[in-house]
């Protein structure tokens, strides 16, 4: 397995929850890793929970400048990108008969529209580097479930999305992969993690199963990842 030592990522979303675990977990292989959050706060307060020399930006995949800036500043301080990880994220849950405007475009414009633009902020520094790319998708990706017309489209969309990416980009020696959890223990949709969270995946597995997509040998690619909690909920 490579060294990922003094490799650079550029982790969206990554302040808390999934994230911060693949923060984390890359820092601990000796990446410098740069992690965005809307907030500056947020995300100085996340790359503190991940080294001493991690960088926070503030950055809003929404917003196709705003990522152009976050690459600029991950490349002016740690001069390149190997890894790029799409994971922001969010979801609004709701009949259709009460899913409002609002919502649907604030999912689909963060979880579809802004991987889209994260990687073409990315594309450039990625094609010098021959890098991967990785995008958190859901196994609502493959699943449909009521209340989640919004979430569903956008984790399909996004599953798509990443698998024509990964056939268009192998052409430049980039890799692509999707990754699927299903239940993580993490703050999405404004919960709290407790006790009661224990069996489900925790963000350091993910984090985990990055690495080891980082170390594969370059010629094998595991293109989309599924990963499910080992044991069923505990009653």
């Amino acid at each position: 397995m490579s060294s990922l030592q003094n490799k650079v990522a550029l982790i969206t979303g990554g302040s808390k929850g999934i994230g911060l675990g693949i923060a984390q977990a890359l820092a601990a292989e000796g990446v410098k890793v740069a992690v965005t959050s809307r907030s500056q706060s947020s995300a100085d307060a996340g790359a503190k929970e991940v080294s001493n020399d991690a960088l926070g930006i503030e950055a809003d995949v929404r917003n196709r400048a705003s990522m152009d800036a976050a690459v600029k500043a991950t490349v002016d301080r740690f001069g390149k990108i190997d890894f790029l990880i799409a994971n922001a994220g969010l979801g609004h849950f709701a009949s259709i008969e009460n899913l409002t405007d609002e919502q649907w475009h604030d999912t689909i414009d963060t979880n579809l529209t802004g991987v889209f633009h994260t990687i073409r902020a990315g594309l450039d520094e990625l094609k010098k580097s021959k890098g991967y790319i990785i995008t958190i998708s859901s196994l609502a990706g493959t699943n449909f479930f009521p209340t989640a017309s919004a979430y569903n489209a956008s984790k399909f969309g996004l599953t798509g999305f990443t698998q024509a990416v990964m056939l268009d980009l192998r052409h430049h020696g980039i890799n692509v992969s999707t990754i699927m959890p299903g239940s993580v223990t993490s703050h999405f949709n404004g919960h709290t993690p407790s006790e009661e969270d224990a069996w489900k995946i925790q963000p350091e597995d993910i984090g985990e199963l990055c690495v080891d997509l980082f170390k594969m040998n370059p010629r094998a690619l595991p293109s989309k990842v599924e990963v499910r909690p080992a044991r069923p909920p505990q009653k």
